[in-house]
């Protein structure tokens, strides 16, 4: 019983959502194919979960009782940025990164504006009518949420979450990661383009027929 209640166990278990792929796990928590490939073997036949079009939990209140322990283990000891970044994908709503993290997700981690490790915030768009049950989630761990950014001097820890409700929220997936339309974080780039100009000209490279300002402010007059 015990031998499959490890870190990456739990992780696949709260992250899995119904007829999910090992891929699509693996790439939710930022893990190897193969390694993922391995725990849900051994949770399979421990009879967490079976496959039946797609992976499938046996029983919720297991993701339940694993999330809560999560939750209780944060008092000791807080997310770190990368788990903060994996926390979303445990809270069973919809949610997309925007704004500079839509920027890091749709360049692929190949533009990352800097971010000082001691003042983080992190960029999610959510459902309105979700937005109380976001600010709870976070709560739980320790980490505050605002619909806009706070200054450092404010806040107790490093890290923080910015919450942009909205009515809908369209999302698109890039290696595993829910994200805002790539024309919307284009037009988000180019209205801050002084800060993302070397953003722009790498999405413009990277994908067709997307109108950045990169190509024609780089024109000689």
């Amino acid at each position: 019983m015990y031998e499959v209640c490890g870190e990456k166990e739990l992780k696949v278990i709260l992250a899995l959502d119904p007829g999910d792929t090992i891929s699509s796990v693996a790439r939710k928590i930022d893990e190897n194919r193969e390694t993922i490939r391995r725990v849900v073997n051994r949770i399979e036949e421990a009879g967490y979960v079976v496959y039946d079009d797609g992976l499938q939990l046996v029983d919720q209140t297991i993701r339940d009782a694993g999330l809560e322990l999560l939750m209780a283990a944060a008092d000791i000891s807080p997310p770190s940025i990368s788990e903060t970044y994996v926390l979303p994908q445990f809270a069973g709503m919809e949610y997309a990164y925007t704004a500079i993290d839509a920027v890091y997700v749709w360049t692929r981690g190949g533009y990352q504006v800097a971010r000082n490790p001691e003042d983080y915030p992190l960029f999610i768009a959510v459902r309105e009518s979700d937005l109380d049950a976001w600010t709870e989630f976070f709560d739980r761990f320790g980490i505050p949420t605002a619909e806009e950014r706070q200054p450092a001097e404010d806040l107790d820890g490093a890290i923080q979450v910015v919450l942009e409700p909205r009515p809908q929220i369209e999302v698109e997936m890039v290696d595993g990661r829910p994200v805002i339309p790539l024309q919307e974080t284009v037009a988000f780039a180019n209205e801050y383009y002084a800060t993302f100009e070397s953003a722009l000209d790498m999405l413009g490279r990277m994908y067709d027929d997307i109108d950045t300002d990169a190509s024609y402010r780089m024109e000689p007059a």
